[in-house]
C-alpha cells in the first residue's frame, strides 16, 4: 500500500492532487504547526481578467499554532467574496450546476476551524474525483520510511516546475487565450466534471 503524508490545503491546486495520484492512503496531521503564506488558508481561481488568490482570513497572530487550533475570522464576511468570486469564474463553466451544490453549504455554515473546514472540502473534491483513496489522520510519531512524507514541498513561494510532481496538461478553460497551469482543483472539476481525474493522471511526472 503506498502511503503519503500530505499537508490539508483549502481547495488544493492540482500540483497537490498529481502529487497523491497512486496514493491508496493520504495521512494528514493536526498537530503540524500553521505555515504562514502557505496553501492552508488559500486557493487561486480564474477570472475573466486575471487569476485571483481567496484567501480565509485567520484570528489573531497565528504565532506556531497546530493546526487543529487555527480559527477563522467569520467577522470578516469572507464566505460570501469566496462564494462570489468562484461564481462569478465559474457559473458559465460546463459542470458548474452540477459541482456547485455541494461545495456552497459547507461555505454557507459559517466554519470555525480552518481544519474542519478543509477537511470537508476536500472529502467532496475526492467524491467528486470518484477517487477511493483513504484519508486517515496521522501522529508523526508513527511515521516510518514507507510513508512518502510530501509535506512542506508545495508552498505559493516556489513554482511547480521547482518540484517533480506536476507537469501541465491543458484542457479547455473559461477565460483567455493561454492556458493556466495549477489553479484550484475547482477550475478543473467545473471545467471537465468526470473526465476531471483522467486529466489528473495525465497531469502526473513520471519518475
Amino acid at each position: 500500500m503506498k502511503r503519503i503524508a500530505v499537508d490539508l490545503h483549502y481547495l488544493p491546486t492540482l500540483e497537490w492532487f498529481s502529487a497523491i495520484i497512486d496514493a491508496e492512503e493520504i495521512l494528514l496531521f493536526l498537530k503540524d504547526q500553521y505555515q504562514r503564506q502557505s496553501y492552508y488558508n488559500r486557493t487561486r481561481i480564474l477570472l475573466a481578467n486575471k487569476v485571483e488568490t481567496l484567501s480565509i482570513p485567520i484570528q489573531g497572530r497565528r504565532p506556531r499554532l497546530p493546526l487543529d487550533q487555527i480559527k477563522i475570522d467569520n467577522s470578516q464576511k469572507w464566505q460570501a467574496v469566496h462564494l462570489r468570486g468562484i461564481q462569478s469564474a465559474y457559473g458559465k463553466a460546463p459542470f458548474f450546476e452540477f459541482f456547485f451544490p455541494y461545495f456552497q453549504p459547507v461555505f454557507e455554515n459559517q466554519p470555525e476551524s480552518l481544519w474542519e473546514f478543509n477537511s470537508r472540502l476536500l472529502t467532496i473534491c475526492l467524491k467528486l474525483l470518484q477517487w477511493p483513496v483513504k484519508v486517515s489522520v496521522g501522529d508523526t510519531s508513527a511515521l516510518s520510511l514507507e510513508i512518502e512524507d510530501q509535506r512542506r514541498h508545495i508552498a505559493p513561494s516556489r513554482p511547480f516546475s521547482e518540484r517533480n510532481f506536476y507537469q501541465p496538461i491543458a484542457y479547455p478553460q473559461l477565460f483567455g487565450l493561454d492556458f493556466e497551469p495549477n489553479l484550484s482543483i475547482l477550475d478543473l472539476l467545473f471545467c471537465m466534471g468526470p473526465e476531471a481525474g483522467n486529466v489528473l493522471k495525465s497531469s502526473a511526472k513520471k519518475e
